[in-house]
């Protein structure tokens, strides 16, 4: 069976939850970041970029990056329509997942990880706090596109929700003022109410759980 390699609360908690929303075999297998565990060489034959997520499928070809593992979730399941049936609307659910991955998680590492984007010691309270500003920026825009919801696409449940739930914890980790966003907060106890969420918040030992 397809094994997912995750660490708990990190962004590979999207595509876990995609997992098992789609209910079908998969093995769950931890790489705890917090222990160094995603830079030891068994790992780095799964995923030499040394990040999670990484799944490795039956016949052993890896896909990596969220983005792809929820594409291939969504297309592998078609019956629990985690992705929507129509052409453009499947390309709208790569929009918005690609948006997720290539401009909100990075504003989150700048202010998780300011070293990583200067030597200068002194210039990483700023990039941490331009990071904050522009990570809550990019929630508020999560909120205006749920809207009325009651997901992020709509009617339909999507792989994309998974990923903005993400999201929704980082910000609650940084204390960020989340609940004000009305919408956003409204969405996310709808997903804490799926018992497929609620499953692997309980294993990752969420912090959403007590929010």
């Amino acid at each position: 069976m397809p094994t997912l390699y995750y660490s708990p609360g990190a962004c590979s908690m999207a595509s876990h939850i995609a997992l098992e929303e789609a209910g079908g075999p998969y093995e769950a297998q931890p790489v705890l970041l917090a222990k160094g565990e995603h830079l030891t060489p068994e790992y780095k034959k799964i995923n030499p970029r040394s990040k999670v997520p990484a799944l490795r499928l039956d016949d052993g070809t890896v896909i990596t990056e969220n983005v792809a593992i929820l594409n291939w979730v969504g297309r592998t399941y078609p019956e629990k329509n985690l992705l929507p049936k129509d052409d453009v609307g499947q390309v709208r659910a790569l929009s918005i997942c690609a948006w997720l991955s290539n401009t909100v998680h990075p504003c989150f590492t700048h202010v998780f990880r300011p070293e990583r984007f200067t030597e200068e010691e002194s210039a990483r309270a700023g990039i941490k706090e331009m990071g904050k500003k522009s990570f809550f920026a990019n929630l508020q825009e999560i909120d205006g596109i749920i809207g009325a919801g009651p997901w992020l696409m709509g009617a339909q449940f999507t792989v994309c929700d998974p990923y903005a739930l993400v999201f929704y914890g980082w910000g609650s980790r940084i204390e960020l003022p989340v609940k004000e966003l009305r919408n956003y907060t409204a969405w996310k106890d709808r997903m804490l109410a799926r018992p497929a969420v609620r499953k692997i918040l309980e294993r990752e030992k969420s912090p959403l759980l007590a929010a």
